[in-house]
């Protein structure tokens, strides 16, 4: 694998180990668990074996490896993957965690299912690099095999996107978000002040944004087939009110 020394916004380990109690909470998790089943059902894989690419803290590999599946959860943030094993551990869920840039992780036609939840894909400066990555989930699979994307969809965006908003956590932490729409509505740019125990610290990240049809375009460039757009797990259409863009496709 390619030993990467360009830093990126998402290099920063403080910005995981401050927003994790807001972006990871028992909630999401207990979602997850509960979304396991529609996953798998809108994969529909052949076989068992998934790779869950960006896997976090493991939402998601831990509640298919309960499913049955062979999960290998793939991530480049150390505090990420440890929070991931802890929870596994408690769960008596077998994976196989693995860190690495996603841009760089291949296992040549290894999985039945690749999948990248939670807003994973499309965090780099280089927008080349989503293609990479894509290569890398096509490689990965197996013929036949499945890709699922979850993102938020640019139309969403679109209609809801607020300048200014805020949340609280019970402890009396408050995260302050300010978000800008740029390059040609293709990134936003989000600046996080988070405010906790008399303490204020301040992170800022971008990521690309897709409508369905150049999410679409791009996966049937790098040779996907059969590509089909949904707006949540439950397999519904995808269209200007759905709230999440998710995209399956085949090898």
């Amino acid at each position: 694998m390619t030993e990467r020394t360009k830093r990126e916004w998402f290099d920063d380990d403080a910005f995981w180990v401050e927003m994790y109690p807001f972006m990871f909470s028992e909630q999401r998790f207990a979602d997850a668990a509960a979304a396991a089943d529609k996953l798998a059902t809108l994969a529909n894989p052949r076989g068992k074996a998934i790779l869950d690419l960006c896997c976090g803290p493991g939402r998601f590999s831990i509640a298919l490896a309960q499913k049955g599946f062979a999960v290998t959860g793939v991530d480049r943030t150390a505090f990420l993957l440890d929070k991931a094993r802890v929870r596994a551990g408690r769960a008596g869920a077998t994976i196989e965690w693995i860190q690495a840039d996603m841009r760089d992780f291949v296992r040549p036609a290894a999985f039945d299912a690749v999948i990248s939840m939670f807003t994973s894909f499309g965090y780099f400066d280089d927008k080349q690099d989503d293609l990479t990555v894509l290569r890398n989930m096509l490689t990965s699979l197996k013929p036949g095999g499945t890709c699922v994307i979850d993102v938020v969809g640019k139309e969403w965006l679109a209609r809801v996107l607020q300048p200014t908003t805020s949340e609280s956590l019970p402890d009396g932490s408050v995260l302050l978000k300010r978000h800008e729409i740029f390059d040609d509505w293709t990134r936003i740019r989000n600046e996080l002040i988070l405010t906790r125990d008399g303490r204020t610290s301040t992170f800022k990240f971008h990521h690309t944004i897709y409508s369905g049809q150049e999410l679409r375009d791009r996966l049937e460039l790098i040779g996907f087939r059969d590509v089909r757009l949904h707006g949540n797990l439950n397999g519904d259409d995808y269209g200007p009110r759905a709230e999440r863009l998710i995209a399956v496709a085949r090898k």
